[in-house]
């Protein structure tokens, strides 16, 4: 969805990224919530460094967790400062960027950094 003068600007993020994401962002939720449901010993090195981590670093994990998705949400407000500043005025383009960064981060953001409007028409 983009409109010509970039008002309701949005672009989705790639379907390698979201699907990178979402089982990145899923795995980690489980270690860190459901760590007796996590198949280690059938997950070779990976589930060897989870083990690890789960009995000796669970607090660091459960803390990480959070850090995680509140930087996702700091992003997803900085979103919202660049659609102000590029001049992406619709709502519903907003929420959805907003929507998309705090899910997938700085691969949502990115996407919004790299956009160049031809013109920002700022309404005082």
């Amino acid at each position: 969805m983009a409109s010509s003068d970039g008002r309701s600007y949005f672009k989705r993020s790639s379907w390698f990224w979201i699907i990178t994401v979402t089982i990145s962002m899923g795995y980690y939720t489980c270690v860190v919530f459901w760590s007796e449901a996590v198949p280690c010993d059938r997950l070779g090195p990976l589930g060897s460094l989870t083990k690890y981590l789960v009995d000796n670093h669970s607090s660091l994990l459960y803390n990480g967790w959070w850090l995680a998705w509140v930087i996702h949400l700091i992003e997803a407000l900085v979103a919202m400062k660049i659609c102000s500043d590029k001049g992406v005025q619709s709502s519903k383009a907003r929420c959805l960027w907003f929507v998309q960064t705090v899910l997938f981060g700085f691969t949502s953001l990115g996407l919004l950094l790299q956009y160049k409007p031809d013109r920002i028409s700022k309404q005082k």
